[in-house]
């Protein structure tokens, strides 16, 4: 397949312009195609902040953030996708819309162009209007995607091996790590364990076995530090698979199982609690600093984007 040298994304909101900076930063040429030219403005601007934050971490020089942002061109013209060898879609999670979109991308890409989409969405999912499913793929990306390593990359059963192998280089070249996910499945992996985890802690909270201080607590102060160092496969093995498969024949039968969130997290969504968007969810934000918190949150994944940096 051809060497990358442009990548159009489609969507400029915050995956999308996300994207567009970590291709840029890698040196590519990128499209950034958007619905109108103020939003693009904006998501320019917010690629300006993230670099100017990556010099202030010592991950990029200052001098190189003018030549950085001179690779990531605007647009409102979906056809000027077709100067990409890789069209990664990052639009609002709307499937009819996604499916729209990849049939106008089939019309408008040759037919060596990768069409991938960055949500959670198979690639099975969006080629219903498509006349060449072989060059669909799936490119998970985690918010913030300038931040976070991970990109889970699933095929669809349509999908060339040659173009799953070339998605996985490219974007090592750009500085992600690429787990390949070998069965179309809800949600990928990532989103299945951490709702997994999610779904628990809503229950225990509802069930009033503690406050969501302790529950938060617990999985800061415990085993969250240590899944970045071992995922949980590896610690039940390091912790002895005797030992865990005992204890998760005791445990797993009391573990929430039911097929939606508890219905104490849909009274408060259906009576407007939206998080720290609006100071009101499981955790309470009138008198707390939940920007703090997500700020406090960006710099601990710098720390680990630095610590990543150096290993390499």
């Amino acid at each position: 397949m051809k060497p990358l040298e442009t990548v159009a994304v489609i969507g400029n909101g915050i995956i999308g312009h996300g994207i567009a900076q970590v291709f840029a930063m890698a040196g590519k040429r990128v499209k950034m195609i958007g619905r109108d030219e103020a939003s693009l403005g904006r998501a320019l601007d917010k690629i300006s902040v993230s670099l100017t934050d990556f010099a202030r971490h010592g991950l990029i020089e200052q001098a190189a953030i003018p030549g950085i942002l001179t690779r990531v061109v605007p647009s409102v013209r979906l056809e000027d996708a077709a100067e990409a060898q890789l069209v990664i879609e990052a639009v609002t999670e709307d499937l009819a819309l996604k499916r729209g979109l990849f049939g106008r991308l089939d019309k408008v890409c040759a037919p060596s162009v990768v069409l991938a989409s960055s949500s959670g969405q198979p690639a099975s999912a969006l080629i219903a209007e498509v006349a060449h499913p072989e060059r669909v793929i799936a490119t998970h990306f985690w918010y913030p995607p300038q931040l976070i390593p991970l990109v889970e990359v699933c095929a669809s059963k349509q999908t060339l091996v040659d173009v799953t192998l070339w998605v996985c280089e490219v974007l090592r070249e750009a500085g992600k790590e690429p787990a390949v996910i070998d069965q179309e499945i809800p949600g990928f992996i990532g989103n299945r364990l951490q709702f997994a985890l999610l779904r628990e802690a809503w229950a225990l909270w509802a069930s009033g076995a503690a406050s969501a201080e302790a529950i938060d607590a617990v999985v800061r102060h415990s085993f969250g530090r240590r899944l970045g160092i071992t995922g949980p496969l590896e610690s039940a093995d390091a912790g002895g698979l005797f030992t865990m498969y005992h204890f998760g024949k005791s445990l797993i039968p009391h573990l929430d199982a039911r097929p939606e969130p508890d219905p104490a997290i849909a009274r408060l969504v259906a009576d407007g609690a939206n998080g720290i968007a609006n100071g009101r969810g499981v955790r309470q934000w009138t008198e707390r600093d939940g920007q703090a918190l997500i700020a406090a949150r960006m710099e601990e994944l710098f720390r680990w984007l630095k610590a990543d940096r150096a290993r390499k």
